[in-house]
């Protein structure tokens, strides 16, 4: 029996709400609805969720105020955030409350879906995972190590940062957005090749005088790191 993923969505707009939980079982999640702060607060403590879909701002209690309040209580379910406040320091008030993503509006449902599904496969204990592994290839968190087979690749601090988000994602693909986002900071395309830049040092790091590549470019998407092996065993 496939287990269905259910979200909690904490939204004051009603009618953006029906809208949001309409799509989200439309794609086959289980949805459950708080119109406040405080209710979305009860909500998320007293029940499991695989992902929390915040509203930043909420009568009763605004949502960052929610996401530090369940952090408070060891309720560590991923939470998304979602805000018509889109800056950068924004974004990093709404990470450092505690927050795991953060979607600025207006945004496209397709990649909300995206991003609810990435958090939703690493629902847990933060940090729970000091250590990545696809294949042969192993990346330690804590002494930022990257090692192949044994033996250590040296990386510089934006190629440790990619390759720590794409092995945290390992086997799904990982949109052009989501790295900018995520390793770059960037809440804009700078209409540059930084991201196909880092991915080519990256890879050639990575794959020189090893047999099995990893890291592939998944054309019109983004990028994937995946041990063909494993899917294939």
């Amino acid at each position: 029996m496939v287990t269905r993923m259910k979200i909690l969505i904490i939204e004051d707009d009603i009618e953006a709400a029906a809208y949001l939980a309409k799509a989200f079982r439309e794609a086959g999640i289980v949805c459950d609805h708080a119109s406040d702060g405080e209710s979305g607060l009860f909500m998320a403590s007293e029940n499991s969720y695989d992902v929390l879909v915040v509203d930043r701002m909420l009568p009763r209690r605004d949502g960052l105020s929610v996401i530090s309040e369940l952090r408070r209580k060891e309720v560590h379910t991923p939470v998304l955030i979602l805000s018509a406040l889109g800056q950068v320091d924004d974004r990093v008030t709404g990470l450092r409350a505690g927050g795991d993503d953060y979607l600025p509006k207006p945004y496209a449902f397709n990649e909300l879906l995206a991003r609810v599904e990435v958090l939703g496969r690493r629902k847990g204990t933060p940090e729970q995972d000091m250590v990545y592994r696809v294949g042969d290839l192993e990346l330690d968190r804590l002494s930022h190590s990257v090692r192949r087979q044994g033996k250590e690749i040296p990386l510089q601090p934006r190629e440790f940062r990619l390759l720590e988000y794409l092995m945290k994602n390992a086997g799904q693909v990982v949109t052009r957005t989501m790295l900018l986002e995520n390793v770059w900071d960037y809440h804009f395309d700078p209409q540059t090749n930084v991201i196909d830049v880092h991915v080519s040092r990256l890879r050639s790091k990575i794959e020189k005088d090893f047999d099995l590549p990893l890291l592939r470019t998944v054309r019109g998407a983004g990028y994937m790191i995946k041990d063909d092996r494993t899917a294939s065993a």
